[in-house]
């Protein structure tokens, strides 16, 4: 084990340590659908529920808790609580067997898996997706995979276009090594390898922003245990396989293969011009890990020339800004009724 793996295991002591104050998620009650590596995809509410039908995708790197984390701050329950019928697709720790599962894994063969098992279930082969983060880039290169098998697409804080002049990330892959330097070092990418890298490139969100959060949360108790829940779950992390590493960086990032037009997944392109679904994005305005220019080309060029934007400026209390659309009261309040009123339309619609 190299020594970033070994940081991994600390971090997760160190999240169980804050477990035992009761720090931990509070998760909805679910069930276990399909399970293959590496995911694990469950359901929630009852079986025959009739309202939309959704897929939520985290990014492959955090777990999944993220989408469901208090019974105040959880999307899970906010879309059972609308009619929504949820399914939440886990990513598991990919294992030594799993690192040549690259982006025709994650950003393919498993979330088709994921909804395949699901038409099992429900009969019903067209499904929302909702993606935050890069989950939010999978769910768009699958849609453009298969347009056929989308009714929807909700993408939070989810960058499309790579290298925008604003995206903090894009100076830091610039300067580095090329990815597979990276991972014959490494051969996982582990997750604290990846906070750390993350908090280079963009110090002013992953480590300023934090402590500023944590400062404006400590006259408030419920904001402040919810800064401290989403420390937890940051400690929580899953390395990346190696393959998926390298196609992130090099496809993505450093070309902008999706957006330019030339990302070919099993020799099939992916284009945003093939989304035909619907498309809601949320933005931060303020932000530079997903800034706005990372985003709204893919609004000008998805295919179906239905695509919305929803802007959210932030809360306090969320640790990280990147995930407070998740977790944020401010976007419960005012960002998710927006989101379920899109939903309903494109649903009636669909």
């Amino acid at each position: 084990m190299n020594a970033y793996g070994q940081i991994d295991q600390v971090r997760r002591l160190q999240g169980r340590w804050l477990d035992t104050l009761g720090l931990g998620p509070q998760e909805t009650p679910s069930r276990l659908v399909f399970s293959a590596p590496p995911l694990t995809l469950r359901a929630y509410g009852p079986a025959d529920q009739a309202g939309p039908l959704l897929l939520l995708l985290p990014a492959p790197i955090k777990r999944a808790y993220i989408w469901d984390l208090t019974p105040t701050t959880s999307v899970v329950r906010r879309l059972l609580h609308h009619g929504a019928s949820v399914y939440l697709l886990q990513w598991e720790n990919p294992g030594v067997d799993g690192q040549e599962r690259g982006l025709a894994d994650y950003a393919e063969r498993c979330i088709l898996d994921c909804l395949e098992a699901i038409a099992a279930e429900r009969g019903r082969r067209r499904i929302f997706l909702a993606g935050h983060s890069l989950g939010g880039t999978l769910a768009a290169i699958f849609a453009a995979l298969h347009p056929e098998r989308v009714g929807g697409l909700i993408l939070l804080e989810a960058p499309l276009r790579f290298g925008a002049p604003a995206d903090a990330f894009t100076p830091f892959v610039a300067r580095a090594p090329h990815a597979r330097r990276v991972t014959a070092l490494l051969h996982e990418v582990p997750g604290s390898f990846l906070s750390m890298a993350a908090a280079r490139a963009a110090p002013d969100s992953f480590v300023r922003a934090r402590w500023s959060d944590w400062l404006n949360s400590l006259s408030d108790r419920e904001a402040l245990q919810s800064h401290l829940r989403v420390t937890r779950w940051s400690l929580d992390e899953l390395p990346m396989p190696r393959r998926l590493f390298e196609e992130v960086i090099e496809l993505l990032y450093r070309e902008n293969r999706f957006m330019a037009g030339t990302l070919q997944v099993r020799g099939r392109l992916a284009t945003p011009a093939r989304v035909k679904a619907s498309v809601l994005s949320v933005v931060d305005p303020r932000s530079h890990v997903v800034p706005p220019e990372a985003v709204l080309p893919f609004h000008a060029a998805v295919g179906s020339g239905d695509a919305q934007l929803l802007w959210y400026e932030g809360d306090v209390g969320v640790a990280l800004q990147h995930v407070g659309v998740l977790v944020g009261k401010r976007a419960h309040r005012e960002v998710w009724p927006h989101v379920l009123r899109w939903l309903d339309t494109r649903a009636e619609a669909a």
